[in-house]
């Protein structure tokens, strides 16, 4: 009787080993339920979803341009972008702004002040305010698609993170015992704030004024003040948000270039000088001494010269970049450039250019200024805050380019260094600055290269 059960036995086998599968994808499946149901949970407790409705009706674009007439025309390209795409895709037609004509403020490029503006005008009807450069290169479907997966009813900062290596000047040293932790974003590739976190941050700058005496680094200090000391969101990361733009999911990039509208300015159309401590040269101070420069340049330099760009002895700057980036402005205009920083603008202060990256001043801009009455309080005042008070009084907005540096490379973020092609960093302190120059600010093959790719590109906007 034993053949029969055995051949019983291999029957069964095949059976059994079919039930063993089943059993076992029932199982795996389980798990995958089991799994996207945790996940599922966990993005309703973060307010991340997949199937929050946001149009372009929903979301107020923000250009952070200025009002000087290349960066205006940046600007207004920029928007004319974002306005066909929205008819390409049929869609309703958005709110694009542009900073510099929200307000007449001097304060309104810090963008704080201008919360309550936005919550006045867009908490009804919106459900984002995105800011972006007037160089960001948006990809409206795939902004579309990135703000969907979060929930516009609460409160988001968002935006593509950046972080100190390690403790720097230009933040005051803070989170000096791990500087990574504190995450900020790279305005290059756009921001987001909800409109919750709009209507709460109003809020508060209603019932407490700003009190940050300076403006060094706007989107750091942004990020520090949305944080509020862990009461208020931290900057939540989104892929999409890109400056190199190798992934094709990109809702944003960056085109990394030395601005070129024609032809370099030639040498001879640009005046250098040097300011220099007493222990080398003079006995000037600073403020006293910048304004005999300013008066020597204007009334004992020939009349062609059309700039005239004012550094420290510890400066290391690119003259052939200079040449190439002053191509795109009009020296027939007060130009004053640089690297912008401001005082006091929550109590009616002034935008400034420092004066360790480099201070670059038309012609135009100086005859206006030295026909003022404007000048030095005392003769060791400092030489830059003054001239912005100067300006500010005058009218003349400081024109911010953001290569223009007031450190050093090391303190700034690679992340955010390598979108840009540097004019100068300042001061010599714990760095070989020959290696610092040949590294960063020397021409090269690439930069010649990269110029000639500049001139035959055709503008996307």
């Amino acid at each position: 009787m034993r053949p029969p059960a055995r051949r019983g036995r291999r029957l069964a086998l095949p059976a059994l080993l079919s039930l063993l599968t089943c059993s076992l994808a029932f199982a795996l499946v389980s798990k995958d339920v089991k799994k996207e149901v945790k996940q599922s949970k966990n993005l309703e407790k973060s307010g991340i979803s997949e199937k929050n409705d946001v149009d372009l009706k929903g979301i107020a674009f923000v250009i952070q341009s200025q009002s000087n007439s290349f960066h205006a025309k940046k600007a207004e390209q920029l928007k004319q972008s974002i306005l066909k795409q929205a008819a390409d895709l049929t869609q309703e037609v958005p709110r694009v702004l542009l900073l510099h004509q929200l307000a007449q403020q001097e304060g309104a490029w810090t963008i704080l002040p201008l919360l309550p503006h936005f919550s006045v005008t867009y908490s009804r009807n919106s459900s984002w305010i995105f800011f972006c450069e007037e160089e960001t290169r948006i990809q409206i479907p795939q902004l579309l698609q990135a703000l969907r997966r979060y929930d516009p009813s609460k409160e988001w900062f968002l935006g593509k993170a950046l972080h100190d290596e390690e403790s720097t000047i230009i933040h005051h040293y803070a989170f000096s015992e791990n500087p990574t932790v504190f995450k900020y974003p790279d305005f290059a590739a756009g921001w987001a704030l909800s409109i919750p976190l709009v209507n709460k941050l109003t809020k508060r700058l209603k019932s407490e004024s700003l009190k940050s005496d300076f403006t060094i680094d706007l989107k750091y200090e942004i990020a520090l003040y949305i944080w509020d000391r862990g009461d208020g969101p931290p900057l939540t990361p989104v892929p999409e948000f890109c400056t190199d733009g190798a992934d094709s999911s990109c809702a944003t990039t960056f085109h990394s270039f030395l601005p070129l509208c024609g032809n370099p300015v030639k040498k001879k159309d640009i005046f250098v000088a040097v300011k220099t401590c007493k222990k080398f040269h003079g006995d000037r101070s600073h403020c006293g001494k910048t304004f005999a420069i300013l008066e020597r340049f204007l009334n004992h330099s020939y009349d062609r010269i059309a700039w005239l760009v004012i550094v420290d002895d510890d400066t290391l700057i690119s003259i052939s970049r200079l040449q190439h980036l002053l191509s795109c402005y009009d020296a027939s205009e007060p130009v004053f450039l640089g690297e912008r920083y401001g005082y006091g603008l929550g109590t009616g202060g002034y935008s400034y250019v420092t004066g360790g990256g480099g201070m670059v001043f038309s012609r135009e801009a100086i005859r206006r200024l030295l026909a003022s009455k404007c000048r030095c309080y005392s003769n060791d005042a400092p030489d830059d805050m003054v001239l912005g008070m100067c300006f500010s009084g005058l009218g003349v907005p400081v024109t911010h380019s953001p290569l223009f540096h007031q450190a050093r490379p090391v303190d700034y973020p690679k992340d955010y260094l390598s979108h840009q092609v540097p004019i100068s960093f300042h001061k010599h302190w714990n760095i070989d600055p020959v290696k610092v120059y040949f590294t960063w600010l020397a021409p090269s093959e690439e930069d010649r290269a990269r110029q000639e790719t500049r001139k035959g590109f055709k503008e996307e906007l």
